[in-house]
């Protein structure tokens, strides 16, 4: 932590941290109060972690932190600190589109695109943890993320196909 001895310190209080983000190892002095959506959007310049109500309904940014989806927006990047985080930005392969990626492309699983980000994450954990879903499933699976462009059936598709794809993969 940096703070001096005497108790009195110029500027914030700040904690050093190391995640890795995307396979990359990131270091970085930030406040304790500092949000893991922040963090990522602005010291590492991923976009695609977006921040919609800020009250962890819509899922709009979701990332994945160690395997699991996460709220970023409710969660501290302090309390990344150790944990490698996964966001949209990270899923490609060698420059080419993830499955999943594919699928929501091709299917049309998007119109104004900013709930696509945290669909898509959420979709990799479903299929990561049950990779021939039902729809129920899939319904149940992406709960926790909120479209309000796209009636959620293009979506559902999308997981469909995605399924699919990765099960030839």
């Amino acid at each position: 932590m940096s703070t001096d001895s005497t108790g009195e310190h110029d500027g914030p209080v700040t904690e050093e941290i190391t995640v890795t983000v995307n396979g990359e190892t990131v270091t970085a002095e930030v406040e304790p109060r500092l949000k893991l959506s922040d963090f990522l959007r602005n010291e590492c310049g991923l976009h695609g972690v977006r921040v919609g109500c800020e009250h962890g309904v819509c899922g709009a940014c979701t990332v994945q932190q160690d395997g699991r989806s996460v709220k970023s927006c409710l969660s501290y990047a302090v309390q990344a600190d150790g944990m490698a985080i996964e966001t949209v930005e990270g899923l490609d392969e060698d420059g080419s589109l993830h499955p999943i990626q594919e699928a929501f492309h091709e299917t049309h699983a998007l119109q104004c695109g900013f709930c696509t980000s945290g669909f898509v994450m959420a979709t990799k954990e479903l299929l990561e943890e049950n990779p021939n879903p039902t729809r129920e499933e899939i319904e149940t699976g992406l709960a926790d993320n909120i479209c309000r462009c796209t009636g959620y059936q293009n979506i559902y598709e999308a997981v469909e196909r995605a399924a699919d794809r990765m099960e030839e993969e």
